[in-house]
């Protein structure tokens, strides 16, 4: 599975009803296990983001499903990484010519 990291924003809307955001979490896992994927780890964060998500998914149309499935609610708002292990760097490395 494909390794993503999600950088997560409060929309006005997600900050005002804030006491929703743990019903929120746990129906975003449920989505991303009904489309295949694993939410593997969350965290809340300072900073210019709010929340950092690291998940999994079978694709990168997969995770593309679940970034806008997650937006279109509106109480966040995403930006979504790919990230890649060690071992799939070095075969990255390893190809170049």
């Amino acid at each position: 599975m494909a390794t993503f990291i999600i950088m997560v924003r409060f929309t006005p809307q997600g900050i005002g009803n804030i006491k929703e955001s743990p019903k929120r979490l746990e129906a975003a896992k449920q989505a991303f296990k009904a489309m295949g994927a694993e939410l593997k780890q969350w965290y809340l964060v300072a900073g210019q983001y709010d929340a950092v998500v690291i998940g999994e998914a079978p694709d990168d149309e997969t995770a593309m499903k679940l970034a806008l499935l997650i937006n279109s609610q509106g109480a966040v708002r995403t930006e979504t990484l790919r990230a890649f292990t060690e071992d799939e760097y070095r075969k990255i490395i390893a190809a170049l010519p």
